[in-house]
């Protein structure tokens, strides 16, 4: 492994990206391009990262070890077995093999090699199927998946609602899609990216309507390696 590719790979530390600090990068496949977040290897291992596909662009065929994780945040991803519109969620799981491609393009929030061992659902999510329900005060919560600790969902927050302080047990990982959240440790608009590691603890609020994409409970056991 070379260490220079390492980056955000310390899990007992807060990591952050806000939207104005990130640069796309180039990948192996003509206009594909991603923005790094989390990342141990060149092209493997456990990786966090946006991905773009410009329109007409593919990516090879290739298995997941360890499984994949993804939001399309924009456009229509596609695939062998079907398209998936802005707003669907996939898991493709361990060993699990693929074509990935886009005719309009598309923007991904994409989890790579970081299913549990004994994790083996495959979903897909798309819009039309998902069912939002109420949550703690004026939130509205719709579940994507769970496993175990490990649970992934959409929060909608309502301008100027503000949640009561807590701890993360597991760790918390966010991605806002829309308006801005903010806790006592900053503010993160639109396109932010942002992980609190175990036993974390902060009060959070907006101001204007904001929606995230938020995995709890999955950073417990995680450490440096």
């Amino acid at each position: 492994m070379t260490d220079s590719y390492r980056l955000n790979m310390d899990f007992s530390q807060v990591a952050c990206v806000l939207a104005d600090e990130q640069q796309w990068v180039t990948s192996p496949a003509d206009g594909v391009s991603r923005i790094h977040l989390e990342r141990e290897a060149a092209e493997s291992g456990h990786t966090t990262s946006f991905v773009r596909f410009e329109p007409g662009s593919s990516f090879s065929a290739h298995t997941h070890p360890m499984g994949e994780e993804i939001y399309v945040l924009d456009g229509v991803f596609s695939d062998e077995n079907g398209d998936y519109p802005a707003g669907s969620y996939l898991r493709n799981p361990p060993g699990s093999r693929h074509t990935p491609f886009t005719e309009q393009g598309c923007t991904l929030f994409v989890k790579l090699e970081q299913f549990q061992q004994d994790d083996r659902q495959y979903v897909v999510l798309r819009p039309e199927n998902q069912q939002w329900q109420p949550g703690i005060g004026n939130l509205r919560v719709l579940l994507l998946y769970t496993y175990g600790t490990e649970s992934t969902a959409l929060v909608y927050w309502p301008a100027n609602e503000v949640f009561q302080p807590h701890t993360h047990w597991g760790g918390e990982e966010i991605v806002v899609l829309e308006g801005r959240f903010i806790d006592e440790h900053g503010e993160y608009p639109a396109g932010s990216w942002l992980r609190s590691p175990h036993m974390s603890q902060h009060h959070p609020r907006v101001e204007e309507p904001t929606l995230i994409l938020v995995k709890v409970g999955h950073l417990d056991n995680a450490t440096d390696d």
